[in-house]
């Protein structure tokens, strides 16, 4: 008897073609499958004649984390949160830092096994707010992701998603109806690039980032990884900083973060620190109220400010926080306007330690 641990699931987002195929529909890549092929996630396949999911409890490890590097900042800051993620991933980025298990096509990096339950539970053991599905897209695992996200919201947990935000409408709905919070990373703002470098589509990840705003409660932040020479024109900066707020709104706040050498882009140099002020400089002039700056020491660009009286509101050094100039209900302590974000009393003291978790089992038989 396979253990519930190890189970392959069956899954709903596909339809079969007229030649025979079957088509994944979960995101925009759309992979047509004939019996035994798996999708380029390599995590969904098909098996029997319908889509299944082959990683279903199971995970490639679990670490406690700081919630400011999913990254978070306005979502119960100081506070420690459970992230793990499984094998595979639905884009082909050329720079993708965790490529060891997101480009992985051996189950064997999944070397941790855990129920929906299990997980929740440690969490909550823990101490940890909720629980992170990152390293590689939750998309791909959206069934075991909704279904640890269940049994977290059961014991009073969050579930956040750091996500590529490359999904397709129907599934995107009922994923996003299961989390809570979101970091979403908008690799760059040309149809170029994404093709190029990523693999994918920007026009899908605009459509995610419209329908989180207008559409869900789920709080959520973006990410632009800015690459030297790819994606870090001020003019693309600019027009990505515009659209933003156009669409999304002042108050969706924006993280620009180092590019660091890796898996098929080591030939590029590390983003410099001025790059990121810059980026951050340019979405503060289109009307972005909290830009920041990641990957590099610059407590100016990691830190929160009152964007009505300019007070400092959350004063960060690589994921300590100083300085609190918040009320517990996330009101500026000098003039009481509100920041966009969730709040919950004083913040906590986590700090930028990381924390490795094994997960004990209980028997399956």
């Amino acid at each position: 008897m396979i253990p519930e641990s190890h189970r392959v699931l069956p899954t709903q987002y596909w339809h079969t073609l007229d030649d025979g195929r079957i088509q994944c529909d979960v995101c925009p890549r759309a992979c047509k499958l004939r019996e035994g092929q798996r999708g380029l996630c390599f995590v969904r396949g098909r098996e029997d004649d319908q889509i299944m999911l082959y990683t279903w409890g199971r995970s490639s490890g679990f670490c406690i984390d700081p919630v400011e590097k999913k990254p978070l900042n306005h979502f119960l800051p100081g506070q420690p949160i459970l992230s793990f993620g499984t094998a595979g991933c639905n884009l082909a980025c050329k720079f993708c830092q965790n490529w060891d298990m997101s480009k992985s096509r051996e189950m064997d990096t999944l070397a941790d096994q855990a129920l929906p339950e299990e997980l929740a539970a440690t969490a909550k053991q823990l101490g940890c707010i909720g629980i992170a599905y990152t390293y590689n897209d939750p998309v791909i695992f959206m069934e075991y992701a909704m279904d640890v996200a269940d049994a977290c919201h059961e014991l009073g947990l969050k579930s956040v998603a750091v996500t590529a935000g490359y999904i397709c409408a129907e599934p995107r709905a009922e994923f996003y109806r299961h989390m809570d919070a979101a970091n979403v990373d908008l690799k760059g703002f040309t149809e170029r690039f994404y093709k190029k470098i990523c693999g994918g589509e920007l026009a899908a990840v605009l459509e995610t980032l419209e329908y989180l705003k207008h559409e869900t409660d789920v709080w959520f932040e973006i990410t632009n990884l800015l690459i030297p020479g790819e994606n870090d024109s001020s003019a693309e900066i600019d027009a990505m900083t515009q659209w933003v707020v156009e669409h999304l709104g002042p108050d969706v706040p924006m993280h620009f973060s180092a590019f660091h050498p890796d898996w098929k882009m080591l030939d590029k140099p590390h983003t410099p620190p001025e790059t990121l002020t810059r980026a951050r400089d340019i979405a503060l002039a289109n009307g972005v109220r909290y830009p920041y700056t990641g990957n590099v020491y610059d407590t100016k660009g990691e830190s929160t400010y009152c964007h009505n009286c300019g007070a400092t509101l959350i004063e960060r050094c690589w994921y300590t926080l100083g300085h609190w100039g918040l009320t517990d209900d996330g009101r500026c302590q000098q003039c009481h306007t509100p920041l966009p974000g969730v709040f919950n009393g004083p913040p906590g003291t986590w700090g930028p330690k990381r924390q490795m978790v094994r997960m004990h089992h209980r028997s399956t038989r």
